[in-house]
């Protein structure tokens, strides 16, 4: 076939052009004397009409034949129908089978009967066919273009670091453990250590989009033992408020992006983007626990109370998005790179930014004194004879600096109405599932 391949929504702007199209074939249903073919693409789908002394019967028997989800090209002429889902058909004069599909599917692409998520994951690439399945990761690929976009505009560099690690970042419950040549090692709980000693090699700002692996055995709608983090680290920074005006800033800027990109191609999840007119809140840790009648716990927020916290800000101050601030260094005690306050050793400036009771982001100031950072290390559990070359970063100047992580499953998740996270990643990774 000489003539150029068009998605279906090009094509059906070709009103009395010739066209090809190529696609899967999600129905067919023949109505005496004339027929009617669905094929779907990327695009969505055109409507193919056969019609007896018009198609030749070769055609009609083809298509008769043919499994559902098998794939198909065809050539023909684009005529106006009023009866057609875009309002055009596609007169075919030329049907190709690329690809025959088994019988029976394992899951239904386009019917309305209910699968429950395990099937659908055990058979994910016919799941991933779905266009409402699609339109999830069109969203997470806009996010990430926006966020990428929105970082380089105030000077981040876009960094890559290692995934195999020796020692980890947050100690070892949560590690997975690798045979390296014959040595342990570990995959990378986040690239915390080394945004940290690019702030000492000069970078000054920096972020990284990639996975990151927790040995957690989490069994909740909200965790993955695979995840996708966006991190971002920068210097020469005054305060936490600093890091907290930039997050807000971006995430403004990205999902301001994300929601015009989905719009313009027509993807129904735009409309679940919130409108983010007002300031984020910041809500001090203390005044949250008091609100959650436990004043002085001094625990960490659980699934619920970050809820109940979530329901009364949207209440109170019609914003969906809230940082949680000054969190105890008790909550924090194993990250022991967070700065703790010199007036307060009880106290940090750590926040967590949350999304209607969901966290999505959690970072604050870092230690760049390498006597206090010590200290730290000691004090959380560590032997400093394991981070040598973490430790070299700071003997030789290290700027003021700090940084958070950033969610992206969740953030996608939440976005999108999902009621498991695991829905926000193609093929996710849990505690019980390593395949596909």
């Amino acid at each position: 076939m000489s003539v150029p391949r068009l998605l279906s929504r090009e094509a059906a702007r070709r009103d009395g052009d010739t066209v090809r199209i190529a696609g899967f074939l999600e129905e067919y249903r023949a109505l005496g004397g004339v027929a009617f073919a669905i094929v779907r693409d990327r695009a969505g789908t055109l409507q193919v009409t056969l019609k007896k002394g018009v198609a030749s019967p070769e055609l009609f028997r083809e298509l008769a034949d043919l499994p559902r989800e098998s794939v198909v090209e065809v050539e023909g002429t684009i005529r106006r129908s009023e009866k057609a889902n875009r309002g055009v058909e596609l007169v075919p004069t030329t049907i190709r089978v690329l690809s025959r599909a088994e019988t029976p599917l394992p899951l239904g692409v386009v019917d309305k009967v209910g699968v429950d998520l395990d099937t659908r994951f055990d058979h994910r690439v016919l799941d991933l066919r779905k266009p409402a399945v699609r339109a999830i990761f069109e969203l997470r690929s806009a996010l990430l273009a926006s966020f990428r976009a929105a970082y380089r505009a105030r000077g981040f560099l876009e960094v890559e670091t290692p995934k195999i690690l020796r020692q980890g970042a947050e100690g070892g419950a949560t590690l997975f453990r690798v045979d390296y040549f014959g040595e342990p090692a570990f995959l990378a709980q986040s690239p915390q250590l080394y945004k940290q000693m690019l702030m000492g090699a000069g970078f000054e700002r920096v972020f990284e989009i990639g996975p990151v692996f927790r040995a957690e055995p989490s069994d909740t709608v909200r965790h993955l033992t695979e995840i996708g983090m966006l991190d971002a680290e920068m210097a020469f920074i005054d305060s936490a408020e600093d890091l907290r005006a930039m997050l807000e800033e971006v995430v403004r800027d990205a999902l301001g992006k994300a929601r015009e990109t989905l719009a313009e191609s027509e993807n129904p999840l735009a409309s679940g983007f919130p409108e983010l007119s007002a300031p984020f809140p910041r809500i001090p840790f203390d005044t949250a626990e008091e609100w959650l009648g436990r004043r002085g716990a001094e625990l960490d927020f659980g699934t619920e109370d970050e809820k109940a916290i979530g329901a009364r800000v949207e209440r109170a101050l019609g914003t969906s998005f809230y940082f949680l601030t000054d969190f105890p260094t008790a909550v924090k005690e194993k990250t022991f790179y967070a700065r703790r306050r010199d007036d307060d050793p009880t106290r940090t400036a750590y926040f967590d930014l949350e999304y209607r009771g969901l966290e999505i982001a959690s970072g604050g100031p870092r230690e760049h004194r390498i006597d206090r950072l010590l200290e730290n290390l000691r004090h959380g559990g560590f032997d400093p004879a394991a981070f040598p070359a973490y430790l070299e970063a700071f003997r030789f100047g290290m700027p003021p600096h700090g940084g958070w992580g950033f969610g992206v499953d969740r953030m996608v998740g939440a976005l999108a109405g999902l009621a498991n996270v695991r829905e926000a990643r193609l093929f996710p990774r849990d505690r019980y599932r390593l395949d596909p």
